[in-house]
This record gives C-alpha cells, structure tokens and sequence, in this order.
C-alpha cells in the first residue's frame, strides 16, 4: 500500500475510499476462502481486467508496481518445487500477488487524505484514550516514512560501495537507524512549530 496515488485518472478514482477500502478487505477474505488453483486464477484475471479499465498507461504503472513481489514468488516457489506441492504453490502465489495488486489498484485511485479520513473515522470510539487525529497523522508519517528509509538505505549502501571492494551487509544498519533517528527528530520539530499533532 506503499505506491502513489496515479495521476491518471480512472473511474475508480471517484469512487469513496471507504467503499473501496471495504470491497478490498471483502475480496482479501474471499481470497483466502478459496483454495482452487483455477478459482484463483479466475480471481487474478479479473484483478487484471480491473487494472485495464484504466487504460494501458495505468495498467502499466500497476504492473510495475507488482515487481517488488519477485523475491516472495521466487521463495515460495522453490519451496513448493523442493516439497513436490506444485498445487499449493500456485495456489499462495496466485492469492498473494492478486491480494497485493488489488491494494495496490485502490492505493493508486485513492487520496492518501482519503484513506486518513476513514481511519480517523473508524478509530472514533478510541478518543477517550487516544485521539483519532494523531492515530491518522502517525498513519500518514509510516506510510511516508518507509518509502524515504528505503531511499536514505540505497544511499548508504552507495556511499559504501563507492569507498569499499566488501558488500555493505550489516555495516549500514548503524547509519541507517541514525538517519531515521534524526529524520524521526526533524519531523518532531516540525510538528511541534505548527503547534503539535492535533
């Protein structure tokens, strides 16, 4: 759920993030009731078929965005080759891709103020105890986070490389989490100045 919001704009992109965010947690669940490597399959087409009502451009860029995927695949499907469960294999591979490519789709044609809206409505019966804006703003920072943490590690690892033969490894973990620290700091400071988390 890490992608943008696509600038192309879909049918999709009309429709409540609620109802979206409602019919992709029904279709995860029917998802994981169905067992048949063939009912998954039908349920991968359509997953498909959805991304290509946007147009190829948008089909495209969902494609893409699928591709991070690979090392899961690649895991669970030597593991299945390896333990002669080819049936089963297809079977996860087929329910986790069309699960990722179905949040994926509704994160595309979804503001991510959107999806903070509806957290923040249903985290309502929590504000005797915390309130549902901060609950929605802590949201908002991970989901923003990670994709910059991911971004600061490459540029250890490049750095690293470009002064040492030896693979980074767990050399870059001391820097990384002192970057995040101080990210984490600078961030904190900002809130404060525009008067706190609400």
């Amino acid at each position: 759920m890490l992608t943008l919001t696509s600038p192309v704009e879909t049918w999709a992109h009309r429709l409540p993030a609620g109802a979206k965010l409602l019919a992709l947690a029904l279709a995860t669940t029917g998802l994981f009731l169905l067992t048949s490597p063939f009912a998954l399959t039908c349920a991968a087409l359509a997953a498909v078929a959805l991304y290509l009502t946007g147009g190829g451009r948008f089909a495209r860029t969902g494609a893409r965005h699928l591709w991070p995927l690979w090392p899961f695949v690649a895991v669970v499907g030597l593991w299945h080759l390896w333990t002669a469960d080819l049936s089963g294999g297809v079977a996860i591979l087929l329910r986790m891709v069309t699960a990722v490519a179905l949040a994926n789709f509704v994160t595309m044609t979804t503001r991510l103020s959107d999806m903070l809206a509806v957290f923040e409505h249903l985290a309502r019966p929590l504000s005797p105890v915390l309130p549902p804006r901060r609950l929605a703003l802590a949201f908002a920072l991970v989901i923003r986070f990670i994709p910059v943490m991911l971004d600061r590690m490459a540029q250890i690892e490049a750095s690293w490389r470009a002064r040492a033969a030896r693979p980074p490894r767990w050399r870059v973990l001391v820097p990384a989490v002192l970057a995040a620290l101080d990210d984490a700091d600078r961030v904190a400071e900002a809130l404060r100045a525009r008067g706190g988390a609400g």
